[in-house]
């Protein structure tokens, strides 16, 4: 009915079984709506293999520890964002390490300030 092959990279994790099908057959299948198209040549479904580290992960994404780590994400994206549009972090200004370092430093820094200085404002403007 139909071939069965293995392809992809076993090294990297992205293997896929590939199944051939006879065309023949599925012109006279009667599930043939929505799978086979008039006038193809061939038909391939292929699966993708995943590995022990892929259902790990999998597994892991149905807990209660990551639903509550992933509703909180957001805030992160969120700064990380700013940081990299309003304040350009998202290019080294400088090489090496002690300069990038320098750099998150200084722009977390300013991110902060600003932060603080804007907070300031809110209140002072509240109280009086």
């Amino acid at each position: 009915m139909y071939d069965k092959r293995k392809t992809g990279s076993k090294k990297n994790g992205t293997q896929v079984e590939c199944y051939f099908f006879d065309v023949e057959k599925c012109k006279h299948c009667p599930f043939k709506d929505g799978c086979y198209k008039d006038g193809s040549k061939t038909k391939t479904f292929s699966v993708k293999i995943k590995d022990d580290t892929h259902i790990k992960q999998m597994d892991y994404m149905e807990t209660d520890e990551f639903k509550k780590l992933y509703s909180e994400r957001y805030k992160i994206e969120a700064k990380n964002a700013e940081l990299k549009k309003n304040y350009g972090y998202g290019q080294a200004n400088s090489c090496g390490k002690i300069g990038i370092t320098i750099q998150g430093a200084t722009t977390l820094f300013l991110a902060n300030m600003k932060r603080i200085i804007k907070l300031n404002q809110e209140k002072n403007k509240n109280i009086g």
